[in-house]
Parts: C-alpha cells; sequence; structure tokens
C-alpha cells in the first residue's frame, strides 16, 4: 500500500505539472495573438510596413466588424453561441475595448493640500466612452443572453435540406433562401411558447433601439469630410429631385404620407432616398453658415422655414433608420467612418453597429418562427405580412 501511494504521488505531480504546461501555453498563444492583432492595428493593417495603411481609428473600426463577422456569422438559427465562439468573443473584444481605457480627458478636481483647498486638473475617461461603453457591454450581454435562452426543445425545430415538406411553405423572407426553415408542430405553438418568444422577441427590440440610438448620435458627431461635399451637387433641390423637394417643402407635411408615396420595395432604393436627403440636408447646413444670403430653397424662403425644413428632413432619416435597421450604410455615412480619426469614435460606432446587426437578424428569426406558426393558424392564407419586423419598427416609431 505504502508502494502504490508513493506511485500515485509520483503521477499526480506529472498530472499537475502538464495541467500548468497547458495553462502556461494558452497564455502564451493568447499573449502571441494579442501582440499580432495590435501590430496589424499600429501598423493600419499594412504589414509590409511602407506606410500606406489606414488611420488607427479605421483599422480598429474594421477589426470589430470584421471579428463579429468571423464569430457571429449569419446567425441562421436561434441557437446558443458554441462556447468556445463566447470565450474567443469576450477575450478579444475586451483587447480592443481596451484602448478606450487609455483616451482620456482633463477635468477639474478641488483637493486639500496641508490645509488648503486647491482646484487641480486630474484625467478621467472621455465622458462619451465612460457613458457608452458600459451601455454597450450589457446590450452585447443581453443579447448573448437571449441566444441562450433558445438552449433546449421550445418547440419548433429547423427543417433538413432534404424536407420535402419545408420545402413548399412560403418563408417570410423569400429572398433569403439559403436560411433554414422552421418547423412547428401540426397544431401551431403552445400559448405559453408563444408568449415566452414574444417577450424574447420584446428584449431584443429594446436592444435594437438602444444600439441604433447609440450609432445614430455619433454618426451625427462624426465630421462630414471634405471629400463628401465636394462630390455634392450646388443645391438640395438637385440633390432630392422635384418631387421629394416639392413633398417636403409642403405647408402640412406628415412623414408617415411622405414615406407611403416612396417606393421602398427594395433596400437599394431606400438606401437611395436615404443618400438624397443626406445630401441635401448637409447641403442646407452648409449654405445657412455660409453666411453669404445665398439659398437652395430660394430667395423668398425665410431662415425659419429653411430650419423646418430641415427638421423635416431630419425626421425622415430618423425613421428610416429605425423601420429598416438592416439596411446598408449610406454613402454619408461610409465616407463618415473611413475618413474619420477619433479612436474614440470609432470605437463606439463600430461597437454600437455590429450590435445593431446582431439584434436585427435575431428579431429576424424570432419572426421567421412566428410566421411558421402563424401559417398553421391560417394556412391558405397568402396575405400574410412578410415584414412584420418592420411593421412593428413603424408602430414603435410612431409613439
Amino acid at each position: 500500500m505504502v508502494r502504490a501511494a508513493e506511485e500515485d504521488q509520483n503521477v499526480n505531480p506529472g498530472s499537475g505539472d502538464e495541467s500548468t504546461t497547458t495553462n502556461n501555453d494558452d497564455k502564451n498563444s493568447d499573449m502571441e495573438m494579442m501582440k499580432e492583432k495590435f501590430a496589424k492595428l499600429l501598423l493600419g493593417e499594412d504589414m509590409s510596413g511602407g506606410g500606406k495603411g489606414v488611420s488607427s481609428a479605421l483599422a480598429l473600426s474594421n477589426a470589430i466588424t470584421n471579428l463579429a463577422a468571423s464569430v457571429f456569422g449569419e446567425q441562421s438559427r436561434l441557437e446558443p453561441m458554441p462556447p468556445e465562439r463566447q470565450t474567443r468573443w469576450r477575450k478579444e473584444m475586451d483587447w480592443l475595448l481596451s484602448v478606450t481605457d487609455h483616451i482620456v480627458e482633463f477635468v477639474a478636481t478641488k483637493q486639500i493640500t496641508n490645509g488648503v483647498n486647491m482646484e487641480v486638473m486630474v484625467t478621467r475617461q472621455r465622458s462619451d466612452l465612460h457613458m457608452n461603453i458600459p451601455a454597450l457591454r450589457k446590450l452585447d450581454a443581453m443579447l448573448i443572453e437571449c441566444l441562450d435562452n433558445f438552449k433546449g426543445d421550445h418547440e419548433f425545430t429547423y427543417a433538413s435540406k432534404n424536407d420535402n415538406e419545408a420545402k413548399s411553405m412560403k418563408k417570410r423572407e423569400e429572398d433569403k433562401w439559403w436560411l433554414p426553415t422552421p418547423k412547428v408542430p401540426p397544431d401551431g405553438l403552445s400559448d405559453a411558447t408563444r408568449k415566452w418568444l414574444q417577450f424574447q422577441k420584446d428584449s431584443v427590440h429594446q436592444v435594437l433601439k438602444a444600439a441604433l440610438a447609440i450609432n445614430a448620435q455619433i454618426l451625427m458627431e462624426m465630421e462630414v469630410p471634405d471629400s463628401y461635399t465636394e462630390t455634392l451637387p450646388k443645391n438640395g433641390r438637385a440633390s432630392l429631385g422635384d418631387f421629394i423637394y416639392k413633398s417636403i417643402t409642403v405647408d402640412h407635411f406628415d412623414p408617415d404620407h411622405f414615406l407611403t408615396s416612396m417606393d421602398l420595395t427594395t433596400d437599394h432604393k431606400i438606401v437611395d432616398l436615404k443618400n438624397r436627403i443626406e445630401a441635401s440636408v448637409v447641403i442646407w447646413k452648409r449654405k445657412m453658415s455660409a453666411k453669404d444670403g445665398r439659398s437652395g430653397w430660394g430667395s423668398g424662403v425665410s431662415l425659419g422655414k429653411r430650419e423646418q425644413f430641415e427638421d423635416r428632413a431630419e425626421t425622415i432619416l430618423l425613421i428610416l433608420k429605425q423601420r429598416y435597421p438592416g439596411i446598408p450604410q449610406s454613402t454619408l455615412e461610409i465616407s463618415k467612418i473611413e475618413n474619420n480619426r477619433n479612436v474614440g469614435h470609432a470605437i463606439l460606432e463600430s461597437y454600437s453597429r455590429i450590435l445593431e446587426s446582431l439584434a436585427h437578424k435575431v428579431l429576424s428569426r424570432i419572426e421567421d418562427v412566428q410566421h411558421a406558426d402563424a401559417l398553421t393558424q391560417n394556412p391558405s392564407s397568402q396575405s400574410l405580412k412578410l415584414n412584420s419586423l418592420k411593421d412593428s419598427l413603424k408602430i414603435d416609431a410612431s409613439d
């Protein structure tokens, strides 16, 4: 027995050494990966060292965007993220967000030195980062938690590629043929599951609204690049076209009525309208601040009217962003991101944008299940709303 105990002691130290070695190897691997990632950022993604890289702000923005794309992908199903992907996401985002700990501003604070009150300047994390980074982390955690909630059986599954019955079902988004088709019981989901699914949808909807708000605020704070303004026409009317111009400048303006009169049947048409309105807003703001007396509205338009028309255009842009969160970025947004040199803005914009995108995908997948459930209740109906996500955002925007 003594010999057996000695043999066990000889084995256990060895296994402990192996565990320690493995942990050290993992730490060394993480360290090398972090060095490589930050080296790419410092070189502006130009590994030749030739000085042809992008700015640090754009390099960080691209790094966050690419990380999200590789971790989340298309998010084609309602299911938890694999643990290794969650670990990678948390670890690498912590690396990228650590930059914000060193973006500071000076603030005045009072100190008592030898009984004397003194006001000194100290550094603290920049205000917008101090407020928004924790908020975005919380939204991030809420989305991951929502996906984790779909672990186990929730009365719906996904059809296989060879399922003939699924092929005959009407998809909610016919153009996205590659997405798997949800399958629900013949009698539909139970009331309890429907309520639970709606609760998940409402939670993700709140995440989407918050991410949209943060992203819109950061984009608004970014400067309009000269390279963008140089491509604009001389007046807002030329950018909008006569029909849109007249629709915005009518005496009694209703944004909902305006949007119903527009052709918004495809993402391309929505982005085109957004591009036109954003360009006109930039033109009008520049003319109003130029103080040269000239105006794209004509000589008979007062300053108050000009501001009113500009507010109408910005209202339309806000509604478009809320109703169509999944559309591609506009020309102005892309130009701002590519020319931005503010590292803090770059991190906040990219982080909020990828959370907005993920929330939209999760909402769409929930809508797919609800659509499949609705078909079981009324299988002969072909007039089911295929864009109920947009409809729910439309209702919310009008509240």
